[in-house]
């Protein structure tokens, strides 16, 4: 019998959400007629708004002791016949468990109890890119992809949002706009900020672009540094957007210059060509997809040093990428950008 209440469960970022969204599509088109409900990290919610395979989206409560209490007797009430939990973490499957769900499927890399968890493990390629794995989820349920492009609705109500901001920000809707994000979760993820300045004055230069420099409320103090560090007149949007006006906002953007980030994912899926400067995470498992996109990758072997810092001083993954290489790569996405205009 086909489930009729599904429960899919993605407690990561924004970008781990937005590579979700073929599995999302894959399982609704399977089971047309079900309730598909997203379980999801407060903050990561947006991604998901307007999905038409999306019927629900749960933000995950992670208050008080009380109130997650709640949430899990929530989560138990709801009578899900089906779970599928796309996390491979301890919080994720004791939700796909305590769901109560006659078929609960999940992944256990690492071969512990949470693989007691689910009525099924799925076995994954840990080397396979993120959309890869998500999809293999659906293998014991005999559900082929749709495709494999991550997708973001976007409303009206955001597409004003963005024009709003620009003329605020009083940037002239003649000139190109280029996004760069400085900002990475982690700082050996992130390509150094100088180099983005000269990189910015560079394609001003070239192209009379204006250039925003982009980030999170906890970047912009690196985002005015970029600003103060450039010669050109570049303008910060750090902390001024929600995600979706920033989507929005990438969108009408020629290009995206970024570090692996959820905002570099987010550009590729509203179509937006993107130069993407990898480092330790590998871009075969984390690389854009969707949109025209050029990666940048030295490809060192960083599991001796990954994590919490790394060990190679001046010759790091990141400082080993050249504005020379970046301005290159820039150049032939805006070159493809203004072919397509004439």
């Amino acid at each position: 019998m086909a489930p009729q209440n599904i429960l899919v469960i993605k407690l990561r970022y924004l970008g781990d959400v937005l590579l979700a969204t073929p599995t999302l599509q894959a399982l609704k088109a399977a089971y047309p007629t079900a309730r598909l409900t997203a379980l999801v990290n407060q903050g990561t919610e947006e991604i998901l708004i307007g999905n038409p395979d999306v019927d629900e989206i749960m933000p995950l409560d992670r208050g008080s002791i009380v109130e997650q209490w709640r949430f899990v007797v929530t989560v138990r009430r709801r009578g899900f016949d089906l779970v599928v939990d796309l996390t491979d973490g301890d919080r994720a499957a004791f939700l796909t468990w305590i769901s109560g769900a006659s078929v609960r499927i999940g992944f256990n890399a690492e071969q512990r109890w949470t693989g007691r968890c689910y009525t099924t493990v799925v076995q994954s390629n840990a080397t396979a890119h993120r959309i890869e794995r998500d999809l293999a989820a659906l293998t014991p349920l005999n559900i082929a992809p749709i495709d494999r492009i991550p997708r973001l609705w976007l409303t009206n109500e955001d597409e004003s949002g963005a024009g709003e901001l620009l003329a605020n920000l009083a940037v002239r809707s003649d000139e190109s706009l280029v996004v760069i994000q400085p900002g990475a979760r982690y700082w050996f993820k992130a390509w150094p900020s100088e180099r983005f300045a000269e990189l910015a004055d560079r394609l001003t230069e070239k192209f009379g672009c204006q250039v925003l420099v982009g980030g999170s409320r906890q970047e912009i103090d690196l985002a005015q540094l970029v600003v103060k560090q450039a010669k050109s007149h570049l303008i910060s949007i750090a902390g001024l957007s929600p995600i979706r006006t920033l989507a929005a906002l990438l969108k009408r953007a020629a290009l995206f210059v970024g570090n692996d980030t959820g905002a570099m994912h987010i550009a590729t899926a509203v179509g937006t060509p993107v130069v993407a400067l990898f480092g330790p995470s590998n871009p075969a498992e984390w690389g854009p997809r969707g949109g025209p996109a050029e990666v940048i990758y030295k490809g060192l072997d960083c599991r001796a040093c990954f994590h919490p810092t790394c060990q190679r001083g001046e010759q790091n993954c990141m400082k080993l990428i050249t504005v020379d290489e970046v301005m290159s790569a820039a150049a032939r996405q805006m070159g493809q950008v203004q072919k397509s205009l004439h």
